[in-house]
């Protein structure tokens, strides 16, 4: 398995071999012989043990196994203990997601301190078969049915090639010592059901099962291939991305022979999961929306709009008490000069010149509300912001981004970025200049 470990990572990863990495160990086989077989290959390694404390004492013993190899080994060892069952529950979340969360932050945090290139996992070729087997019986897309990435980001899995059995050998041709999890014998949980009750099964069937298997994941990998290089020419032709809203076509995506399909390749990593509602959008009436945890999609004339959901919501304000120094918020800046010169000045969406004793203190930075009106620079009388909005052509989620420049008396100095009110413009009597740029 030496020769075939070294070989594998010859050919796909060799960018390891310069690298400074750290091993995600749990005592268990895959991890430890992993550890052995990078060891003997002269790998700069570290490891990390994460103690969940979900099983008591073994969890300890599991800790103190790790650490006891890292000394006889001689290598560096990171360990860290959670009450992840505490966690799990103030988070509302899975045992199983709450210790993931906390173990890739952790490893974060570790590459980040200690400058290491990669994580590397010990999953191998029976992780990925009982993983697909879990997400087939779930309900999935091609993406679980892919298995586990070989390469995600800076997390690496070199033994994705190697069966349970070469790991058992490899371990004990060596004399390699682990820790046994004992849970991985109870079938209560659904890998170890499948692990010990399924796949068994499946073997009798199939006894190449594991090539089979092998053969049928790159066929899917390449069918998804295809699916991506797909998705990507539709982005082109149907999206646009802009100041943070996605624009998505309606006309270009009615007119492919499955919405429903590519809406969902297009908004998958967004966490929507009513997707009968997104499909439902693109007939809807403007302004109608579906949200998901973190974001929503929203119709709009020709349009979908997609943009993160914003917490702080339309109410946010803030007071600008002079003009000593520049104003700068989350969204943008607002550079202030002071000028004694009239000299008439160019107007831009970006940039306007005020006469400064027009203005009442504090001034206001607000959004936009219904009831809002102004004197645009170029029009004769007041006009309803919508409806300089819809003049304007300006979409729902652009109107919802719109900021307001007014003084203490609610009256609007500015539509920030798009029009001056024309009874702060200055004059040939302004006898004082105040310019805003954005």
């Amino acid at each position: 398995m030496l020769t075939d470990f070294q070989k594998h990572i010859n050919l796909k990863f060799p960018f390891l071999k310069d690298a400074k990495l750290l091993i995600a160990i749990s005592g268990g086989i895959d991890s430890v012989v992993l550890t052995q077989l990078l060891l003997q290959l002269n790998f700069d390694i570290s490891l990390a043990h994460c103690n969940f404390q979900l099983r008591g004492n073994e969890s300890d013993l599991d800790e103190e196994f790790v650490k006891k190899l890292a000394t006889n080994l001689n290598i560096d060892c990171h360990s860290i203990s959670f009450n992840t069952n505490a966690i799990s529950k103030e988070k509302k979340i899975s045992t199983q997601m709450a210790a993931r969360d906390l173990r890739y932050h952790w490893f974060d945090n570790l590459i980040e301190k200690n400058n290491y290139d990669y994580v590397l996992t010990a999953h191998q070729k029976d992780d990925v078969l009982e993983t697909f087997i879990i997400n087939f019986t779930r309900g999935t897309g091609l993406d679980g049915l892919t298995g586990i990435p070989e390469i995600n980001n800076n997390i690496v899995r070199p033994l994705l090639v190697f069966t349970r059995n070469d790991v058992e050998n490899f371990a004990k041709e060596n004399n390699i010592s682990w820790r046994e999890d004992q849970s991985n014998t109870s079938t209560k949980y659904l890998r170890n059901k499948i692990r010990h009750d399924v796949i068994p099964v499946l073997k009798e069937i199939n006894p190449s099962l594991m090539d089979t298997f092998n053969n049928t994941i790159e066929y899917l990998k390449e069918s998804q291939a295809i699916v991506r290089d797909n998705i990507e020419n539709i982005k082109k032709k149907a999206t646009i991305l802009k100041n943070g809203i996605l624009k998505i076509d309606v006309i270009e995506i009615k007119s492919l022979s499955n919405p429903k399909a590519y809406l969902f390749e297009l908004l998958k990593g967004y966490h929507f999961t009513e997707w009968n509602d997104v499909v439902a959008l693109l007939d809807a009436q403007s302004g109608k929306q579906v949200f998901s945890k973190s974001h929503r999609l929203i119709k709009d004339r020709e349009y979908l709009l997609l943009t993160k959901i914003d917490d702080k919501g339309s109410t946010q304000s803030y007071t600008i008490q002079n003009f000593n120094e520049d104003f700068t918020s989350n969204d943008f800046t607002l550079k202030f000069q002071i000028e004694d010169d009239y000299n008439q000045q160019s107007l831009s969406d970006n940039s306007v010149s005020l006469d400064f004793d027009q203005l009442s203190f504090p001034l206001i930075v607000r959004k936009w509300q219904h009831g809002d009106f102004f004197y645009p620079t170029g029009m004769k009388g007041k006009k309803k912001l919508s409806n300089f909005f819809n003049d304007e052509k300006m979409s729902i989620l652009e109107k919802e981004k719109t900021w307001l420049l007014t003084t203490s008396k609610n009256e609007i100095i500015w539509v920030v970025g798009k029009r001056l009110d024309d009874r702060f413009q200055i004059n040939p009597a302004t006898k004082k200049i105040v310019s805003i740029t954005l």
